[in-house]
């Protein structure tokens, strides 16, 4: 067993391995428990919201040392590039519930940071579509709470039968439409990115190929981190063996699990067996659209089902304005199973059914399957809202005994929106303005129903 990744070591970089990796700027420093770690903190997964947290938190500490561990060959290749690219608006999390509160925030950091940067963007607004009286009861709940919420930070509007028909003649809504005003659309690769050179460029260490297999908390304080490092060279050219057989481990003061999919996994090799939760896993088929006619300039949502898991097939558009729909909610047992990326081509007539209630005119002929992603659940009915909601877990384990570990769990929709936001949650939880929400999985549950007492869907 090795005491630290040789990929980790200054001037022991295998040059073919070195091209792979992109590692910068390695530091070693003097911690506070009385030893020499080999990192203040290390971020495992290198989606944007483990990005934007160890960016976050190389800016603002310059005089700490941050690593990031991401699996795979490349950063946000798991549900950060697999998703709609939408910049919520933080519509349907109820009162005092962490997704609101981040999605809020993170929205508004999202907008400014894009402008900024030149980050490709686009307020594109979104339209919530009902089609009956019951739907439309849905509708003027959620208006009601963004009224609460504050139409300066979540404007809303029903629109008057004219306007729908001015705006998007194809649209099909019987009852009404309320629309957001503030949701817009990301090139999220970009995004990524950006987080990803600014993080090196402020002293950050990344390490790629490299998994972690599990985590002890030492006695003297802080943690060791046991990986293993994919060959890319030897992935790349078709070999049978993924893994080195060498075990490495690096000790660090502090760890911030956002591994995403991996994340309750890795939770329940760390945390005592009454905290041991069972992961729950969403997957999403997103559909193209070949057609020029119809083409909205608009995202279109049907009124949500509660329960469901999602927000509904609805239609979204790219940066370059091409339509596509999704995703759909199939659950699964595991994202490393056989085929659990491939697009299920039985689920093509359901989508086509809820599609055709808000745009009739759409040709059935010209949609395809595109993609998948995979939604990361605390329950299997951790639904958007309603009485199944779940709300997102973030927490330093002090109180189980793991002072600087801190749990990213169900990091699910609007993780994209909330990620600078809970960037700044994290780093304040770390050094002392957050002290963090809940005591375990089941009070992220409850405080998601507690904060829709008053704004539960139809059900």
């Amino acid at each position: 067993m090795s005491r630290i990744p040789a990929s980790l070591l200054p001037g022991s970089l295998r040059p073919a391995r070195a091209r792979h990796l992109h590692l910068a700027r390695n530091r070693l420093f003097s911690t506070t428990i009385q030893r020499q770690a080999d990192f203040t903190h290390a971020i495992i997964g290198g989606g944007a919201v483990g990005l934007a947290i160890a960016r976050h938190l190389a800016l603002s500490h310059p005089d700490t040392s941050t690593l990031l561990i991401e699996r795979h060959g490349m950063i946000g290749s798991e549900t950060s590039s697999r998703n709609s690219e939408v910049i919520h608006a933080g519509l349907y999390y109820g009162l005092n519930t962490l997704k609101t509160d981040l999605c809020l925030r993170g929205k508004e950091a999202l907008y400014a940071l894009c402008r900024r940067h030149g980050i490709p963007h686009r307020n594109t607004r979104k339209w919530i579509i009902a089609q009956d009286a019951q739907q439309m009861g849905e509708l003027e709940k959620v208006h009601q709470f963004a009224e609460e919420v504050g139409y300066d930070k979540v404007p809303t509007r029903f629109l008057s039968r004219r306007e729908i028909e001015e705006r998007e003649p194809d649209v099909r809504a019987e009852a009404g439409v309320l629309e957001s005003e503030s949701t817009g659309i990301i090139d999220s690769h970009t995004f990524m990115q950006f987080l990803e050179a600014d993080f090196l460029d402020h002293g950050g260490t990344e390490v790629l190929h490299t998994s972690v297999r599990r985590i002890e908390r030492m006695p003297a304080g802080g943690y060791k981190i046991y990986t293993r490092t994919n060959d890319p060279l030897e992935a790349a050219s078709g070999g049978s063996a993924a893994l080195e057989e060498t075990e490495d481990f690096i000790e660090v003061e502090t760890v911030i699990n956002s591994a995403g999919l991996a994340a309750i996994p890795l939770s329940n090799s760390l945390l005592p067996a009454h905290r041991h939760i069972k992961p729950h896993y969403a997957k999403g088929t997103y559909f193209s659209y070949s057609a020029s006619h119809p083409k909205p300039k608009t995202l279109l949502y049907p009124a949500p089902v509660p329960g469901l898991g999602g927000l509904g097939t609805h239609l979204t558009l790219d940066m370059a304005g091409r339509v596509r729909f999704g995703p759909d909610v199939e659950w699964i047992e595991s994202p490393d199973a056989p085929g659990a990326l491939t697009p299920n081509s039985s689920r093509i007539k359901e989508a086509l059914d809820m599609i055709a209630t808000y745009l009739p005119s759409i040709d059935r002929s010209a949609i395809d399957l595109d993609y998948c992603g995979i939604r990361p659940k605390l329950g299997r009915t951790s639904g958007t809202a309603g009485p199944t909601f779940a709300d997102f877990y973030i927490k330093e384990e002090k109180e189980d005994g793991f002072p600087g570990f801190v749990n990213l769990l169900g990091i699910e929709s609007p993780g994209l929106t909330s990620s600078l936001a809970i960037a700044e949650y994290v780093e304040g939880m770390l050094y002392g303005s957050q002290s963090g929400h809940g005591q375990d999985v089941e009070d992220a549950k409850r405080r998601g129903r507690e904060g829709q007492k008053n704004f539960d869907f139809h059900h």
